[in-house]
């Protein structure tokens, strides 16, 4: 009878503590990331005995009830729609790799930001980003060394449309190009037609933003096209500067009426830029965007593939620790391993409220239960001392 006490308080007690399991679920209901712990309970059932110097096991009995080692449960949660570029999810398997104090951790989903050191890191903590290199080497997501792009001096501007064979002139503005300094300078090209010439041809005049004339010259046309040893024009500017205007591609002369269409199209060349936002594509690549039109490529986010995936350890933040021994594979999200890295996405918990609130009635059947055990092999006890009493 004393046995069945504790064989009903082994129940009360495994039963408090998947109560425990079960509660913890359902309050992180709405947390981001988090994986339901499955829980699940098992009988202890055996005893060794010794007869006449032998070893043997007896015919089982019971010795109550123990809760199994937990095991999270690692089905995809509902990804939800976020409006910050840098809140990642994955879609399908896989995780994310962060470090810390150079140990690695793992993440289903994360809302990452940049620290002041200009590394990506999970908001809120030290846990920085992985990215994999050219090599496939791991190293921290960061735009420590690139919140700036520095400026590029112009060479080239090209330009497309049609020069109408039917007009007498035409004047191109806003033509803007950049020192080495990233200072724009504008200019523009008047044309006039010649018609003293014996063949066609324009004249053109370029000028700075103060009128002053840079360089003028003649433009040959034959047969709807400018002429190629006419359509690049070298212009010197006042900082020792050289910029090629180039029609020689892209230009046609064609009669259009009066009116031509003939513009700058692309220009080489740009101002200082500053980091403007890091952005992820649906290849798994991340980009910093910059005040001057630039990007520049960051590299691919690692994800982890994991063949034993409940060696983790879920913390309280949603980050889990491995400690598992098998080795683990880093991928990029095109890889066929893993799933997608989806920007602008967060991954809800995947918390079943439903079945947690059936296992919820499961262990509090089982916890009365197991006290009506209790209860009842005192009362036996109880007897029993009685008996003795009458004695």
């Amino acid at each position: 009878m004393l046995g069945s006490i504790y064989v009903g308080l082994s129940g009360m007690l495994s039963y408090s503590s998947g109560l425990r399991l079960v509660s913890n679920n359902i309050t992180n209901l709405n947390s981001v990331g988090y994986k339901a712990t499955l829980v699940s309970f098992g009988g202890m059932l055996g005893q060794q005995e010794t007869v006449s110097g032998f070893s043997r096991f007896q015919t089982p009995t019971g010795r109550g009830v123990s809760v199994q080692q937990a095991r999270l449960d690692f089905s995809q949660g509902e990804l939800r729609q976020s409006d910050r570029d840098l809140d990642l999810a994955v879609d399908g398997s896989g995780f994310f790799v962060l470090e810390k104090d150079g140990e690695l951790s793992y993440a289903r989903t994360g809302r990452f930001e940049v620290n002041s050191d200009g590394d990506i890191v999970l908001a809120g903590t030290d846990y920085r980003l992985m990215r994999l290199d050219e090599d496939k080497n791991l190293i921290v997501a960061t735009v420590g060394a690139d919140r700036s792009f520095a400026p590029e001096a112009s060479t080239r501007v090209e330009f497309t449309g049609n020069l109408s064979s039917a007009a007498t002139s035409h004047t191109i503005q806003d033509i803007t190009v950049y020192d080495a300094q990233g200072e724009p300078i504008e200019l523009s090209i008047s044309f006039t037609r010649d018609d003293n010439s014996d063949d066609e041809s324009w004249s053109f005049d370029v000028l700075d933003a103060s009128g002053e004339s840079l360089q003028s010259g003649t433009l040959e046309v034959s047969d709807g096209q400018i002429l190629g040893d006419t359509g690049e024009i070298s212009v010197n500017l006042q900082n020792d500067q050289t910029v090629v205007l180039d029609f020689s591609e892209g230009v046609t002369y064609f009669s259009s009426g009066s009116l031509s269409s003939l513009s700058a199209e692309d220009a080489d060349g740009f101002p200082f830029g500053e980091l403007q936002s890091i952005t992820v594509d649906d290849r798994g690549y991340l980009s910093a965007s910059y005040t001057n039109g630039e990007t520049r490529d960051l590299g691919a986010v690692a994800l982890a593939d994991l063949n034993d995936p409940q060696a983790l350890v879920q913390n309280d933040i949603g980050v889990f620790d491995y400690a598992g021994y098998e080795q683990v594979a880093y991928l990029t999200s095109d890889a066929p391993n893993v799933g997608k890295v989806l920007p602008r996405r967060s991954e809800a918990s995947n918390v079943d409220l439903s079945e947690q609130f059936g296992d919820l009635i499961l262990v509090q059947r089982g916890y009365q239960a197991s006290s009506q055990v209790v209860s009842v092999s005192n009362d036996m006890i109880q007897q029993l001392f009685g008996i003795r009493g009458q004695g």
